[in-house]
């Protein structure tokens, strides 16, 4: 009788040909999705002779909450080459912007035993680090039999995603009982984990609270709030999502907030155009930040275009309200505008960033809406009220504080196998 990995591998080979034609569908907004597709299938062209440290991170919000370990990483273990693998090619050009050239950058390959085999048989790291949500069952597999040691930090695991897991239970407690560790963000994260068969997991925190905005993105920041407008009142609404734009433009009828200027970034760049189609339609004075050029005085809306820029954006508003909550697509990281002491707005669909979303909202750092009205109500309150707006600003900074720490004990998770490995 075949194993649930063995049936699963098999069910993989019906996804081919979707496989292919997602690539392509994507690659019509985003071409950068057809470059480098030998890698997605173990393909490489890198090479590396020294020992290597292996890090997963999917996306932009993965890559940058990484920012701190890699730091450490690059102190402790000064001999090892670090090797990012990524999913999407915004997670690869926020490596390129943030780690440079002294990293090696690469796609994950799909979950197929011969892609898995080749990658791990090219590159032979001497640990893997899997951020946040990532399970692929082939690949902890054959680093389990190729004893390279595979670390699932950071790690999260929604209500939703655990009962998905859940009707998998002999796939899904295999899989989980072959990696090396798990350390989860929170105690309910670890729960579930655990109740899904996973072993030797423990709490870590979240990364993203130990991430520190660069000096120069943050100068980034105050260049573009005089671009801006010293005196406007600016309100971001940062990593938007698809039908978010049309609620936030819709919304603007409804305030009156004498010189507001409010700026959208989406969340995938491929939606650029379409934002700002939306805008000239509806007949909304806006402008798009790529286009350079001072703002006008009677421009509304200022369309974010521009990548890995968001930490300035943060630095240049008054007020943020966090994109995916307002729709349910689960939210987006919150910590980075509390860093930077930025007063918060988030909607009722907050379950992938749950636990930090949560403790904002009880911080004082944030104030959750529950729908459009409810957000154009608190815009034109917030607004109006300076020492409110410092004084959560104040709040935010003061959680973020509260909650660092996660890098120390990601750091030991690391150590316990990296170290016996080199032994």
């Amino acid at each position: 009788m075949l194993s649930p990995r063995r049936i699963y591998a098999f069910l993989l080979w019906f996804l081919l040909p979707y496989v292919f034609f997602h690539l392509l569908w994507r690659g019509r907004k985003q071409p950068e999705y057809l470059q480098h597709i030998g890698e997605r299938f173990g393909c490489y062209s890198a090479c590396n002779e020294k020992p290597l440290i292996w890090l997963h991170a999917v996306s932009v919000g993965e890559t940058r909450a990484v920012a701190s370990l890699v730091q450490c990483l690059r102190e402790k273990y000064p001999k090892y080459q670090l090797l990012f693998t990524h999913t999407t090619p915004t997670g690869r050009f926020a490596s390129e912007q943030l780690y440079g050239s002294d990293v090696l950058r690469v796609y994950l390959p799909y979950d197929y035993s011969f892609a898995v085999k080749r990658f791990l048989k090219h590159f032979r790291p001497d640990i893997g680090i899997l951020m946040e949500t990532e399970v692929w069952f082939n690949l902890i597999h054959f680093c389990h039999t190729m004893h390279i040691p595979l670390l699932l930090l950071n790690a999260r695991l929604s209500e939703k995603s655990a009962a998905r897991y859940a009707r998998y239970p002999n796939l899904t407690r295999s899989g989980l009982s072959e990696l090396s560790c798990i350390s989860a963000q929170s105690e309910a994260d670890a729960s579930r984990f655990s109740a899904l068969g996973a072993n030797n997991v423990s709490v870590m925190g979240n990364l993203k609270f130990d991430v520190h905005p660069s000096s120069a993105m943050q100068q980034c920041g105050a260049d573009l709030r005089t671009l801006f407008g010293e005196k406007r009142k600016i309100f971001l609404a940062a990593s938007t999502r698809e039908g978010e734009e049309a609620l936030l433009l819709s919304m603007l009828q409804q305030v009156r907030i004498p010189d507001l200027l409010v700026v959208i970034v989406p969340r995938h760049p491929q939606r650029f155009d379409t934002v700002a189609d939306m805008c000239a339609q509806q007949g909304v004075r806006f402008q798009r930040k790529s286009q350079g050029g001072p703002i006008l005085p009677d421009t509304h809306v200022v369309l974010g275009d521009s990548m890995g820029e968001l930490t300035a954006y943060y630095t240049a508003c008054d007020l943020a309200f966090i994109g995916g909550s307002l729709l349910p697509f689960g939210g987006q990281n919150l910590i980075e505008a509390c860093v930077l002491g930025k007063p918060v707005i988030i909607g009722p669909y907050t379950y992938n960033f749950e636990q930090a979303s949560q403790l904002a909202v009880e911080s004082g750092a944030a104030v959750r809406i529950q729908n459009v009205a409810e957000l154009a109500q608190n815009l034109q309150n917030l607004l109006a009220n300076s020492e409110l707006l410092i004084s959560m600003g104040q709040a935010g900074k003061n959680f973020v504080h509260m909650h660092r720490g996660a890098t120390k004990k990601a750091i030991q998770n690391v150590a316990c196998f990296l170290d016996k490995h080199s032994i």
